[in-house]
């Protein structure tokens, strides 16, 4: 594959702009819906390249358009943070108490702006063929009071009307720096939660045989939601339930009545997405069984990420021209959950992963003490680019 030699060195030329535009979006994060200075903030970055922005797109979302026609290549970008209070001793650490970057995506917000600087720099022959789409996404970690996250919304607002193919990067911060992983097929898992109540009569902890004792329920009823993935799933296919949550009790002496627990159900196809909702359900027979009575709330949640093979063929072929084969890595197959499964139910894509790990600490998402290696951000930016105009040359050609 030909492509572009000078990819990388624009974006390069880009690093320290891409940096400032990183650091200012982590000392100030906002939660999902919530992204209105970093919305504006991106409006303004796009607006002074002589790039239009969309912006109120799903709630705070920015929505901009480079060139027109067909294709049309959406890249999408997140923009939200999370309720963390950062403990990294930098000087762009946030500012806002219990809210952190803890993810990466001011890191994807500010490559997505790098992106947009390439393409406005770029002779317009040099462009790929047809409209690029720049999705500034809110709220991917959450879900508002209808269920419905950042991905979903902008959808709701046509912002993939029309799409061809949508890409999106994320940052990963345990795989070398610089490096691209990327995994064809099914990327990361369906994302459902339950929760759930054991009910019984509860009683005095020295007379449990006059009650009915939830807590020993709980006991059996663990052993039983354990024993779906082992015994009631095909075990070629991927398929987690954990609990995450039991509350039961205040004094030693008391057997209580109820017993609440909640957990999470990842799968990847929608077949055993639904064997697990029915499995927990009769699991639960188990209380029912023992004398209680229960109550049962399956949450569903984000769709499974699908990465089309024949894109995530591409970006792998991309990695090896442009970084050298031995930067290329196979992505392990995860149950990590993300809303841009959405965004390729609609239009084939995938997301690869960009390395960027800061140093020898384990520095994990979601964690206080994440950080990550902006040196990684060209790369980045220059795999966005390139996978976009090769993905418009090949419907054009």
């Amino acid at each position: 594959m030909a492509y572009s030699p000078n990819r990388l060195e624009h974006a390069r030329s880009l690093q320290d702009q891409i940096v400032a535009w990183r650091r200012d979006i982590h000392i100030h994060p906002e939660l999902g819906f919530q992204e209105y200075r970093t919305a504006k903030m991106v409006a303004e970055a796009l607006n002074e390249m002589g790039i239009e922005a969309e912006t109120g797109v799903g709630i705070t979302g920015v929505v901009a358009r480079i060139g027109e026609g067909k294709p049309v290549i959406g890249i999408r970008a997140d923009m939200d943070a999370l309720p963390i209070q950062e403990e990294n001793d930098v000087d762009y650490a946030s500012q806002n108490a219990h809210t952190m970057h803890a993810c990466g995506h001011d890191a994807h917000t500010a490559i997505l702006l790098g992106v947009a600087r390439m393409l406005s720099e770029m002779p317009e022959e040099d462009r790929p063929a047809g409209e690029i789409r720049l999705l500034f996404q809110p709220s991917e970690e959450q879900q508002d009071s209808e269920g419905k996250s950042g991905a979903m919304r902008m959808i709701d607002d046509g912002a993939l009307e029309g799409v061809d193919h949508v890409i999106a990067l994320h940052v990963a911060s345990g795989t070398e720096s610089g490096k691209i992983e990327i995994r064809s097929g099914y990327a990361m898992a369906n994302t459902d939660a339950f929760n759930a109540k054991i009910i019984g009569t509860g009683g005095h902890g020295a007379a449990p045989h006059r009650g009915t004792d939830p807590i020993f329920m709980l006991a059996q009823l663990i052993n039983a939601i354990h024993g779906i993935r082992a015994r009631r799933i095909n075990p070629v296919h991927p398929a987690v339930i954990s609990i995450g949550a039991v509350h039961a009790g205040d004094a030693c002496n008391v057997i209580p009545a109820e017993v609440e627990l909640n957990g999470t159900i990842r799968s990847y196809s929608e077949e055993i997405r639904q064997d697990l909702h029915r499995e927990l359900e009769a699991a639960f027979g188990v209380v029912k069984a023992l004398g209680g009575d229960y109550e049962l709330e399956i949450i569903p949640g984000y769709d499974a990420t699908y990465n089309d093979p024949e894109v995530a063929k591409l970006i792998e072929s991309i990695t090896s021209d442009m970084l050298g084969a031995d930067r290329l890595e196979p992505a392990e197959p995860g149950m990590g959950g993300e809303d841009f499964g959405y965004m390729t139910k609609l239009a084939p894509g995938a997301m690869f992963y960009l390395g960027a790990k800061y140093d020898d600490q384990l520095r994990a998402h979601h964690t206080p003490v994440f950080n990550i290696d902006e040196s990684a951000f060209p790369v980045g930016a220059a795999m966005l680019v390139e996978t976009a105009y090769q993905l418009a040359k090949r419907a054009t050609s």
